[in-house]
């Protein structure tokens, strides 16, 4: 890159996270530096010192509304999640559409996780994430639908990382939370609307579960939820007895509606298989 090239970049940036948008920030820097470096561009230390200063910004995080906002934890399809809070501490996850025209799903997600907290029972409320706060703000030039959620403890992976050919016992406690947290959400009349592993977190250690990205649920389909969980479970589970495998089948087959009664189904035929449970820690 010359550096005309990379001064233009750099003063045509309206902000530290639109210069630093993409996969690799700290190749973005250092690629703009190589070029605009004083000892081999003279005449580009304008343009460097506000390098400098944008990369600075960014490291250090920029103010979202009432929250100090880090730089990029995940890109998905709809919103990137950024770390967030309004103190030292990024204990919560700032989610802003990536499409301004996207923020229809976050209000819809916002809307979904105010209910469950209202209605839920708080018993089972650590299975959704916490809505801290919802609002629109102006960035780049761009209005844009921010929701800011709870953030998962250290330790929590998705399972798509959990991987295949689990020990039946070892998926029980996954089915049994994911049956919890659909219940949750549907006696509040919220369904989910894309229970897929990339949406369900998990603790291996102490057997904790979100469910999260609650933006799908257009309206409250509980046998399309059941079948989703269901479908996470049966990807997860190796070999198993002919009862439970029948279980799987028959509700990927006729999804139930009652995630309630389900669970005492589940509870049951692994009563039965396995008798009292016990912890099992699932190391992956």
């Amino acid at each position: 890159m010359n550096p005309a090239r990379a001064a233009a970049i750099v003063d045509g940036a309206r902000s530290a996270q639109e210069l630093f948008a993409g996969d690799s920030p700290a190749r973005v820097y250092r690629r703009l530096a190589r070029a605009l470096h004083p000892d081999l561009a003279p005449g580009g230390e304008e343009a460097f010192k506000r390098l400098v200063t944008l990369w600075e910004t960014y490291r250090r995080g920029q103010r979202v509304g009432d929250f100090l906002v880090g730089p990029p934890l995940h890109k998905g399809g709809t919103a990137v999640l950024y770390p967030a809070g309004r103190g030292a501490e990024r204990d919560s996850l700032l989610k802003v559409a990536r499409d301004p025209a996207g923020g229809r799903l976050l209000v819809r997600e916002a809307a979904a996780l105010r209910r469950i907290a209202a209605e839920g029972d708080p018993r089972f409320l650590p299975y959704v994430p916490r809505l801290v706060a919802s609002f629109r703000y102006r960035g780049g030039g761009v209005v844009r639908q921010a929701n800011v959620i709870s953030r998962a403890p250290a330790g929590f992976v998705t399972l798509e990382h959990v991987g295949t050919g689990l020990d039946p016992r070892d998926v029980a406690w996954i089915w049994r939370r994911l049956l919890v947290a659909a219940g949750l959400a549907h006696r509040a009349g919220v369904a989910h609307g894309a229970v897929l592993p990339r949406h369900v977190l998990v603790h291996p250690l102490d057997h904790g579960l979100v469910l999260v990205d609650w933006c799908h649920g257009d309206r409250l389909d509980e046998r399309a939820d059941i079948a989703g969980l269901t479908g996470c479970v049966d990807h997860l589970m190796g070999a198993c007895p002919r009862r439970m495998r029948a279980f799987v089948r028959g509700c990927l087959l006729r999804p139930p509606s009652d995630a309630w009664e389900l669970l005492r189904e589940l509870d049951e035929l692994l009563d039965d298989l396995y008798g009292p449970r016990t912890y099992r820690p699932l190391h992956l």
